[in-house]
């Protein structure tokens, strides 16, 4: 970082790293070890989609990238399209191939300013969701437990634990502020 960079308080932009989605699978077999936490098998990544005919295309591409399972494509109710992919809950390798996949192709053609992120769905045994999420922007990827989506809760508590059980297999998101909420993310 150049001296006139740092006088401005000017940072270098993080760019983001696809491959550290492989490292989910390591990151749920410690959470299925330490915090009874196991895979749903539902993946997602999220974007702002833009319209038109190029988009059908291209999920077209990603549903043949996928060995013919088209992603269910979902919207928000804060404009953003997720789109899901959906594995057996005991193949999360299948599953972070099929998201490193969904995400290369999205960038590819040029939607990757407009990746959020992508996420994995837990949940515990006495049905507590959780979600890994990994910011696209930030390359770092945080917990998100909620408890209550209509009152907008969340599980603070297990978020750090599942920070400090999972901080050697992934790269966490040191700043919490940049833990935002994915309400009514799939899979979760």
């Amino acid at each position: 970082m150049g001296f006139w960079n740092a006088l401005f308080g000017r940072s270098k932009q993080v760019e983001p790293n696809l491959d550290a989605l492989f490292g989910l699978p390591t990151a749920a077999l410690t959470l299925e070890a330490s915090a009874e936490m196991h895979p749903t098998g539902v993946g997602a990544v999220c974007f702002r989609q833009a319209e038109g005919g190029p988009f059908a295309r291209l999920k077209s591409e990603i549903t043949e990238l996928l060995g013919g399972a088209e992603p269910e494509e979902i919207k928000d109710d804060y404009g953003y399209t997720w789109l899901v992919v959906k594995r057996a809950p005991d193949d999360m390798s299948a599953l972070c191939t099929d998201l490193h996949s969904v995400n290369s192709t999205l960038e590819a053609a040029g939607f990757g300013p407009s990746l959020l992120c992508t996420t994995i769905g837990l949940r515990s045994d006495d049905a507590r969701g959780l979600a890994l999420v990994y910011l696209y922007k930030r390359g770092t990827f945080y917990p998100f437990a909620p408890v209550d989506s209509r009152a907008q809760r969340r599980d603070n508590a297990l978020e750090l634990q599942v920070r400090a059980l999972v901080g050697g297999d992934l790269t966490i998101e040191p700043d919490v502020s940049r833990w935002f909420p994915v309400w009514g993310a799939p899979g979760i």
